[in-house]
Parts: C-alpha cells; sequence; structure tokens
C-alpha cells in the first residue's frame, strides 16, 4: 500500500510503503531483546541463559518460515543473498547512489542471512554443551563463544549500515522497523 503524505513544517514531501509486516517486527525486535539479555544481563550458567538461548533459536527458526510463507517483503525472494549484488550496491553507493530498497538492500540482506546463520550455530553449539556427548567438550564451548563474538560484532555492523543508509538515503530505518512502513522521500527511487 502506497500513501501520498503532505508536506508539514516546511518537509518535502514522502510516500509512505508498508513494508514490514508486524510478525517481521515482533521477531526483529525480540531477536535484539534476546541477544541483549544473554549478553549483557544474563549469566552465561543459568537456565535463564538456556532457555533465552532457546527462544533467541525459535524466533529465527520462525522468521525462516516466515521468508516462504509471509507477504512480499518478508520473502527471502525480497532480498537474496548476492555477494555480486552487495558488491554493486557498495559502489553504487560510493558515487552517491540514493535509492531506496523496499526490503533489504544487498548488503543488509546478506547481514541479515549472517545474523541468523550465526544465531542458529549459537543455539546448536549451546544446546549441544547441555548433552551428555558434549557437556564439557572444551571446542563446542569455543565455537559458542567464538560465534557469539562473531554475532556481537555483526549487530554492531548492521547498527552502523542501519545509520549510513537511513543517512545516505534518507529514509529513518529504525522509524520503519517500528511502524512497518518506510517514508520514502520525494524524489528518491524505490528499488
Amino acid at each position: 500500500m502506497v500513501v501520498a503524505i503532505q508536506p508539514t513544517s516546511g518537509r518535502a514531501s514522502a510516500r509512505e510503503v508498508a513494508v514490514w509486516d508486524p510478525l517481521v517486527r515482533l521477531i526483529h525486535w525480540s531477536l535484539a531483546l534476546t541477544i541483549l539479555l544473554n549478553g549483557v544481563f544474563v549469566e552465561e550458567e543459568s537456565k535463564a541463559h538456556e532457555w533465552i538461548g532457546y527462544i533467541a533459536f525459535g524466533l529465527v527458526g520462525i522468521r525462516l518460515v516466515w521468508a516462504l510463507i509471509g507477504p512480499e517483503h518478508a520473502r527471502f525472494s525480497a532480498f537474496p543473498p548476492s555477494l555480486r549484488r552487495a558488491v554493486r550496491h557498495a559502489k553504487a553507493m560510493l558515487v552517491g547512489d540514493q535509492s531506496v530498497h523496499l526490503s533489504h538492500n544487498p548488503l543488509g540482506a546478506l547481514m541479515a542471512y549472517n545474523i541468523w546463520a550465526s544465531v542458529i550455530a549459537i543455539g546448536v553449539t549451546g544446546y549441544m554443551m547441555t548433552t551428555l556427548t558434549f557437556f564439557g567438550v572444551d571446542w563446542v564451548e569455543e565455537v559458542h563463544e567464538a560465534v557469539f563474538t562473531w554475532l556481537i560484532f555483526s549487530v554492531a555492523l548492521h547498527v552502523c549500515g542501519v545509520a549510513l543508509d537511513s543517512w545516505r538515503s534518507g529514509v529513518n530505518l529504525v522509524r520503519a522497523m517500528i511502524t512497518g512502513c518506510k517514508s520514502i522521500p520525494e524524489g528518491r527511487d524505490s528499488i
């Protein structure tokens, strides 16, 4: 749905485009919360840590199913992972391209897949550490911790990318992930 917004207080007009449905937004912010809780506030050896990890793993599982059956912008086809497209997008940004991608831009798509894969790897290794076979096995714990470190780096990079793309495109992506609508500035192409 596209709705034209009238300019207010001297700002240029924009068009509102519904992009992210409520389930995508709920999963996004819930996953961010689980990462924050387990990374900062919850004791690593606790049952709460374990259950929050299972919740994160489940959220990614639901999101992957939703990427198969959900609405247009939630589907894998809206943001396929492509290194070639990501490189092309980065080059276009460097020469001043301000196009707005309705779903994730190619760099954001790679980051989404990276974060999902990292959470899955953390969930699998975390579960392995609770089994008799792998309990106390050093390499499992080391992989779990290394992937979590990678996830934190990825989340920091993601936040920087959101800030950069919001500045570059003129679209407040945080607001869009809260409301579900991207407010595309007048004169900007949308892809």
